[in-house]
């Protein structure tokens, strides 16, 4: 399969997911970067956690806005740069807000209290 055929496959299952649910394209990008920031924060739980869920949503806004591009080009219909900006920027932003308040949460240790009974341990 060719890239340009991955790529027009995406914008299809893109637009039948907009028909389906009734959202709108900018639903869509901030709900799938929230979403898989936390399935990817979830499953990696230790350090680098939040890093690893951010760049995760980075690559998937990325990776989106390119294969948008690779259709655009095809059909001669490219969109301004500020339009793959915006969807980049919608769905980046609430997986970027956890990621700053994240550092600030108690880790899963810290929570039983055994993190806090070793740190006094070793002081």
């Amino acid at each position: 399969m060719t890239l340009i055929e991955i790529a027009a496959l995406f914008v299809e299952r893109k637009t039948w997911i907009v028909a389906t649910t009734d959202l709108s394209k900018d639903a869509l990008h901030i709900y799938f970067g929230l979403a898989l920031f936390l399935l990817v924060r979830l499953a990696w739980r230790g350090r680098g956690g939040w890093i690893a869920a951010w760049l995760a949503a980075l690559a998937m806004a990325c990776g989106g806005e390119l294969l948008d591009l690779v259709v655009e080009h095809g059909t001669a219909k490219v969109q301004p740069d500020d339009a793959h900006w915006h969807d980049i920027w919608n769905t980046m932003f609430w997986p970027t807000v956890l990621a700053l308040v994240g550092r600030w949460l108690p880790r899963p240790d810290a929570a039983s209290g055994q993190g806090a009974q070793r740190r006094l341990e070793q002081a």
